[in-house]
């Protein structure tokens, strides 16, 4: 992934009924600059509130939507459909702990851009937004498992994503080190007791997560964005080739 849309600034609304999810998908699309989140709302009264007292120019790029607890398939279709209808070039990506097809198919028929169960996707969630930029529909491996008869019957070509970038030779407690300090945000002495080795070390391996992060990594970042910047979205980012491309 050499461009990966590096200068994409999208605006982006949260709407997640479980407080610590809605965190958690806060924190890690914080991390990347090409996503900005600008409101977050527990409740659709609220994502609808929020809406409501934006102006035109700041409405969200992208909605993220909690499918699970809006009250079924019919109401996910409704609110998706108005949400289009209200902001027409907005990117509606549906989120779920499980797999409903009633709510896949829903979400399919009224424009949604995505469904993706939050254990797939976890803290990838920015890159599979900039990865929907670029696809008529994407989905998480267990969404195409059994949407794909769904995809089909409404002429939908999904996209599954990507696996996530794998690096040989990052050894698990360097990765470990890596997640701590920078997807966790954990001060390095802190990382190195929750470790169980001193801070030194964990400096080393700090230093050496960053080398290995990098040579395998040809993508071209602003000169402004920090070593930690860089760390994350090279851990998070997906496999190039993208073999798992469905119709």
């Amino acid at each position: 992934m050499k461009s990966a849309h590096i200068n994409a600034n999208l605006k982006v609304v949260v709407m997640d009924t479980d407080y610590y999810s809605l965190q958690s998908i806060n924190s890690y699309l914080a991390w990347d600059r090409r996503t900005r989140v600008t409101a977050l709302a527990e409740t659709i009264d609220a994502l609808w509130a929020i809406i409501a007292k934006t102006s035109e120019a700041e409405q969200p790029d992208v909605v993220l939507i909690d499918a699970d607890h809006l009250g079924g398939a019919v109401v996910l279709g409704q609110q998706i459909q108005r949400l289009r209808a209200r902001i027409p070039k907005v990117m509606v990506l549906c989120l779920s702990q499980t797999v409903d097809p009633a709510l896949i198919e829903a979400a399919v028929a009224a424009g949604a851009r995505g469904f993706l169960l939050k254990n797939e996707v976890r803290l990838h969630i920015a890159w599979a937004i900039i990865h929907a930029l670029e696809q008529p529909f994407i989905a998480s491996k267990g969404i195409m498992r059994v949407g794909e008869t769904i995809f089909m019957r409404h002429h939908v070509k999904a996209s599954q994503l990507p696996e996530r970038r794998q690096y040989p030779e990052l050894t698990e407690r360097i990765k470990q080190a890596v997640e701590l300090c920078v997807v966790k945000g954990m001060p390095a002495h802190l990382a190195a007791d929750e470790m169980g080795i001193s801070l030194h070390t964990i400096r080393s391996y700090i230093k050496e997560g960053y080398r290995i992060l990098e040579s395998y990594d040809e993508t071209e970042y602003p000169d402004d964005m920090s070593p930690q910047e860089r760390a994350f979205m090279r851990l998070t980012s997906f496999e190039e080739d993208d073999e798992n491309e469905k119709k």
